[in-house]
């Protein structure tokens, strides 16, 4: 008993220990802003090892799209038909539902894929599926979010700002992260925001899901396929003028963020109005679409009326983005995957919509020389359960889904991992969200583990403490 410290000296190590802490921040303040000034933020950064991906195209399909119906093919589904099995308990008593589309192998690989999903098909090589993908939770915006930023609890950066603020920019005219329709629900800015990050690594958004008038023309709702953007520059200020305006506003800006404890959104506004500034120059014909030949609309689906039109746009402005320098470009397709109800005559028209366009994005990167330097992802946030609900649709399946990549140095005509015989949960070879996340780093040139921020005292990764290196998808 003689060894226990009093309440003074209790209380006087507390302090100490606070005190610390605080000293400790205000380092962190004072290394941050001494980084944010000493430096261009989006200059580009050495990669931790030789990459193979220079660019990522996040192909982000919303809702959870139905692997057993798109490329999981599962044979014995078919014939547990009506059958109810363990997991029925846990959803009303639901019976198993086979798939009501064909499946057939394609290409040298022998990969599988539905009937719904035939221009896709064509290109069976070059795709690597992941079958055996899971995340943490069945909900939409816990599920959505884990898939954007690692975490379903916390605000943390996304996946494209942690990729922007590893690598920097190509072209420091436009933006180094660009999310075309990002959806208004299942977290919104979150999804693409840089969180603890520097503001400037966040996304631009081009879009929501929830389409004013203004957005319309730009995605191809209209028959203007540039859309306002293309006469963004200021035509009641000469370049010399808005030069000298743009220089005040960052010289009082620099005077505060010198003044005052460090503010990463003042260091982000300086940014964003340099960037605004250059991106006039650029940006305009960059989203003009006139320049493309006929072949080339006609192949992406784009024309009125068509159901490929809207999507057809997204996916050619990514093309045009990454060629551009554009490190990161994500696309949310302008259709739901979320089929509870009427799932054989609803995920027909999505894939109606997506199909094309996704496969004349592939051949159109492929026929520059684009591909081999992109990386192509088509994911959602899970997968849907092989037992009916409501007789016509699927339900929410987070243990077991299909996403697949393409170029940027992942094998070609590979099937990864594996669900059980009905397509229910991810037995072999599992792979996480953070799995993904780490191996999209390391085709990056990233190393997942040093890919830090200090915040609050601690070193942050995208992958949490968790992830490892999917080496079997790499080429």
């Amino acid at each position: 008993m003689k060894n226990l410290p009093t309440r003074r000296q209790v209380l006087q190590s507390l302090s100490s220990g606070f005190g610390y802490l605080a000293f400790a921040s205000l380092a962190q303040q004072a290394r941050a802003r001494d980084e944010a000034t000493s430096q261009k933020p989006l200059a580009p950064k050495a990669t931790h090892f030789p990459a193979t991906a220079k660019n990522v195209i996040f192909l982000c399909m919303n809702g959870g799209p139905s692997h057993v119906d798109l490329f999981d093919h599962k044979p014995l589904l078919a014939d547990a038909a009506g059958r109810k099995t363990a997991m029925s308990a846990l959803a009303g008593n639901a019976a198993l539902m086979p798939s009501p589309f064909k499946f057939a192998q394609h290409g040298e690989s022998g990969l599988w894929f539905s009937e719904l999903c035939p221009e896709l098909a064509k290109h069976a090589d070059d795709l690597c599926f992941i079958h055996s993908m899971h995340t943490d939770l069945p909900n939409h915006s816990q599920a959505f979010i884990q898939m954007h930023t690692g975490s379903f609890q916390f605000t943390r950066p996304s996946l494209g700002a942690w990729s922007l603020y590893g690598l920097g920019t190509e072209n420091e005219n436009l933006p180094g992260f660009i999310t075309i329709n990002p959806p208004s629900e299942n977290g919104g800015a979150r999804n693409y925001g840089s969180a603890f990050l520097p503001a400037v690594y966040q996304a631009t958004r081009i879009g929501t899901n929830q389409i004013p008038e203004f957005y319309a023309k730009l995605l191809g709702v209209d028959k203007e396929p540039g859309g306002p953007l293309k006469n963004m520059k200021n035509d009641l200020l000469s370049a010399e003028q808005q030069r000298r305006q743009l220089d005040l506003i960052r010289d009082l800006n620099a005077h505060k963020l010198n003044r005052d404890e460090y503010h990463p959104e003042i260091e982000g506004a300086i940014e964003s109005f340099e960037l605004a500034f250059r991106m006039q120059d650029e940006v305009p014909d960059l989203l003009d679409l006139s320049s493309e030949t006929k072949a080339t609309m006609d192949e992406y689906g784009i024309g009125s009326g068509r159901v490929t039109d809207r999507f057809g746009r997204q996916c050619l402005l990514a093309r045009r983005m990454v060629e551009a320098g554009t490190r990161f470009v994500e696309v949310t397709a302008p259709v739901s995957w979320d089929h509870h109800f009427l799932l054989q005559k609803v995920l027909p028209e999505a894939c109606a919509a997506t199909d094309q366009p996704v496969a004349a994005l592939l051949s159109d990167l492929k026929s520059r020389g684009l591909l081999k330097d992109t990386l192509v992802v088509w994911a959602g946030e899970f997968g849907r359960t092989p037992y009916a609900q409501s007789g016509t649709g699927r339900d929410h399946n987070n243990k077991g889904y299909t996403i697949w990549m393409a170029g940027g140095g992942v094998k070609g005509g590979l099937a990864y991992g594996a669900t059980d015989e009905l397509g229910y949960a991810a037995v072999e070879n599992p792979v996480h969200i953070h799995d993904w996340h780490a191996t999209v780093l390391h085709l990056l040139g990233l190393d997942h583990k040093k890919l830090t921020f200090n915040y609050a005292g601690r070193d942050f990764r995208l992958t949490d403490v968790y992830g490892n290196v999917v080496e079997d998808v790499l080429a």
